[in-house]
Order: C-alpha cells, then sequence, then structure tokens
C-alpha cells in the first residue's frame, strides 16, 4: 500500500552561494510544507545562467543548518551543477518541487537569459519537476525579505498542490522595501542591456573593463508585462518555456532554407 504519509521533498538551490540571506529565508518560508534540502554553490554564480563545470572535479559538502526540516549542502560548482548533482547524488528521491533564490537583484526582462538562478530553475524543469525561481529587486545583502513571505509562500502552495503545465517553470519577481500591492501574471517586458562596461586603467596605464551598465525597457507602456507591474509594486510571475524553439517559424523557414 502507498505510504500517504511522505511529506513534499522541496530541493533549493540558487547563484548568490549558500551564505545568502534569500536562500535562508526561502527555506524557512517554506519548511512546514515539506522536507526541504539545500544544494547551493560554495561561491557566489551570478549570471552564470546554464553553465556546467566540465574538466574538473565536483566536491559535495553539508554544512551545519538550524533551520528544523531542512539539510543543508554545498556544491563547488555552478547552479546548474547544484540541481544536476543534488539529483545525482543528494536527494532521496525525486523531489515534488524544485525552487532557487531569493536572489538578491531582477531577474526581470530578459535578464532571464543571464540568470544563474532561473538556470537552476530550467534545469529542474527539463528534469520535469515543477520549479519555481524567486528574485527580490534589491542587491543589498541586507535587503529585507519579510515583505514578500506571504507571497512567496502562497505560490508555493499553490505549484505544489496543483503542479505546472509540461515544460513550463515560474520567473518570480519581488518589488524591494514594499509589501506588495498583488500578484500579477504576465510576459517578460522586451529590453535590452546598454552602456554594458566601463573602461579604466590600472597602474601600469593598460586599459581592463568592468561590467556595469543599465536596462532600457523597450515598451515602457505595455501592460501586459513584468517590468510594467513591478514599477507599481506587484509581484510578477512569468511562464518560461524550458524548449525554446520558436515552432511558429519552423514553416516559414523551412520555405526558404529547405527549397
Amino acid at each position: 500500500m502507498e505510504n500517504t504519509n511522505i511529506r513534499p521533498l522541496i530541493l533549493i538551490s540558487n547563484d548568490d552561494s549558500i551564505d545568502a540571506p534569500g536562500i535562508h529565508h526561502l527555506a524557512r518560508t517554506v519548511r512546514s510544507m515539506g522536507d526541504v534540502i539545500v544544494v547551493a554553490p560554495a561561491h557566489p554564480h551570478s549570471g552564470q545562467s546554464a553553465a556546467l563545470t566540465v574538466g574538473s572535479p565536483l566536491r559535495i559538502s553539508e554544512k551545519p543548518c538550524d533551520i528544523e526540516s531542512v539539510r543543508m549542502f554545498t556544491v563547488t560548482g555552478t547552479p546548474v551543477d547544484c540541481i544536476k548533482l543534488g539529483l545525482h547524488a543528494i536527494v532521496p528521491r525525486k523531489p515534488d518541487l524544485v525552487l532557487a533564490g531569493i536572489n538578491h537583484g531582477s531577474n526581470s526582462g530578459v535578464n532571464v537569459t543571464y540568470s544563474g538562478t532561473m538556470g537552476a530553475v530550467l534545469e529542474a524543469c527539463l528534469e520535469g519537476i515543477p520549479a519555481v525561481g524567486f528574485s527580490l529587486l534589491h542587491h543589498s545583502i541586507k535587503a529585507d525579505f519579510t515583505l514578500s513571505t506571504a507571497f512567496v509562500a502562497d505560490i508555493t502552495a499553490k505549484v505544489l498542490s496543483g503542479g505546472l503545465p509540461k515544460g513550463i517553470c515560474l520567473n518570480v519577481n519581488i518589488p524591494a522595501k514594499v509589501i506588495p500591492e498583488g500578484i500579477k501574471v504576465c510576459r517578460a517586458a522586451r529590453g535590452r542591456w546598454t552602456d554594458e562596461y566601463k573602461r579604466y586603467l590600472d597602474p601600469l596605464g593598460v586599459p581592463f573593463y568592468w561590467l556595469t551598465g543599465h536596462f532600457v525597457n523597450e515598451e515602457p507602456d505595455a501592460d501586459d508585462t513584468d517590468e510594467f507591474w513591478l514599477t507599481r509594486r506587484y509581484v510578477t510571475v512569468v511562464p518560461v518555456a524550458a524548449d525554446q524553439s520558436d515552432t511558429e517559424a519552423v514553416k516559414t523557414l523551412a520555405s526558404r532554407f529547405e527549397a
């Protein structure tokens, strides 16, 4: 007979490292919903997207944890390494849910392309596991995550109970320094980063470059985008497809290239 008393298993990762306050807050927020295993990078890996470690060994270490029903591990690799190795060598069974975050900083708009947080989420999605990435629009290590706790818990509980469509994961962004007005399910705003690198000279006069820049929203008035609703103090939920194939373009391009 099937054991109906088994608690859901929740795997959590991030790209800010095991020491980031956001991942500890996320673990505390969802620990009552199931057994939580945290597998996070030993060091920060922001902007790593879906990067994998190749050509060098990965090591796992279990860390002390004072959060009830939570175990914590580090991996000497990227967020995607954490998910892949977590599934292969750490968790006792396939998780019911994978969460990533809470990221320190926005992953709205085009940032989903670069995000290590969403890299972990997409990897779980490819494995057929419901997955959600959470990000707070605040980069400070002292950011206040408590204002959004109820929203994180609500979204997690609904995904845990109802699942997600096949091949779809969620990119959730949260406004900072306010209690959100509500939740909006929407699409990512189209935009780009500009003036991305700043040029400096070292003491020997040799130039070097530092990543910087700012995001340009190319459709600021579109009321169906994450950028629009984040500025209005709403939590945004963007469904993201793991399969990036554009099936609608297949016939159009086939007529050009197969002729």
